[in-house]
């Protein structure tokens, strides 16, 4: 990791974006006191997570991307097992949840599909009552309305208080849950923000010019920069308000609009990478 530099409120559902290969696995690792941090330190619930790991056990739920159980073990068993380093009343959250995501109780977890299988990990993760849920690829392997569902839920259990920290990288889909977002490259925050911050951080403006452009260096920190047609895009971060009010009526400027950009665009713009002209 580069200097991360990570603040997730309570109750948020903080989504941690990025390729594979971003760091956000490793962060993930730091926060649940399985890696020590070169430099810096690490705190969930005011706590050092790697010198009071064993004491955060009982209070971080944890979805690993590849959840690996003893296989032997039927769905039950597992749970049974489990509920030995757990408080009282574990099993019996543990066995309603399992119920609630239509897993036999007595398969063997060799048998699971992939996202059966990952809904017995889900399952002993929630089954603790954390107070903070903390979920790598959380939705890998599991089919459409499955995804839908699940990422529905966490609306419900941050309602209730709980801080939700949600790795992935498949974008678009984390968008309509997210409250705070954060943008990781090659163990670098790209930006970070609440959802509703992000849409007047990062802007798309198209504009069509007779004469001579506007230096987009001035109206913000360009992005991406293109012309198609004849009309211009700009991609914008942190943009200069004033300049793009005076742009706008200036002369030989017309068909102006701006507007805001999806997840996915964004994260494309700072990595430099092709966005939609959509």
């Amino acid at each position: 990791m580069d200097r991360l530099s990570l603040d997730v409120p309570q109750g948020a559902i903080f989504a941690l974006l990025g390729d594979n290969g971003a760091g956000k696995s490793t962060t993930i690792r730091m926060l649940n006191g399985l890696t020590p941090p070169d430099k810096g330190w690490t705190r969930v619930l005011g706590m050092d997570a790697w010198v009071n790991a064993w004491q955060l056990r009982r209070h971080i739920g944890y979805v690993p991307e590849r959840p690996k159980f003893y296989d032997w073990m039927t769905v039950r068993q597992i749970g049974w097992f489990t509920s030995g380093f757990q408080k009282r009343g574990y099993l019996d959250r543990y066995l309603d949840l399992t119920e609630q995501f239509l897993l036999e109780p007595y398969s063997r977890l060799s048998t699971l599909s992939k996202g059966q299988y990952a809904k017995v990990g889900l399952a002993l993760a929630l089954a603790i009552d954390p107070e903070v849920l903390i979920l790598d690829e959380p939705t890998s392997g599991l089919d459409l309305l499955v995804r839908r569902e699940f990422l529905s839920s966490m609306v419900g259990l941050a309602g209730q208080g709980r801080t939700i920290l949600i790795s992935s990288h498949q974008v678009a889909e984390i968008e309509r849950i997210a409250s705070h977002v954060a943008f990781l490259s090659h163990g670098k925050i790209l930006l970070t923000a609440p959802m509703e911050e992000l849409r007047d951080l990062v802007v798309r403006v198209r504009f069509r010019c007779d004469g001579q452009i506007p230096e987009p260096s001035l109206l913000g920190k360009v992005l991406q920069e293109q012309n198609v047609g004849g009309k211009w895009q700009v991609i914008l971060r942190e943009p200069d308000r004033s300049a793009l009010e005076q742009m706008r009526f200036a002369r030989g400027i017309s068909d102006y609009e701006e507007t805001p950009l999806g997840l996915e665009d964004v994260y494309c713009a700072l990595l430099g990478k092709k966005t939609s002209l959509d």
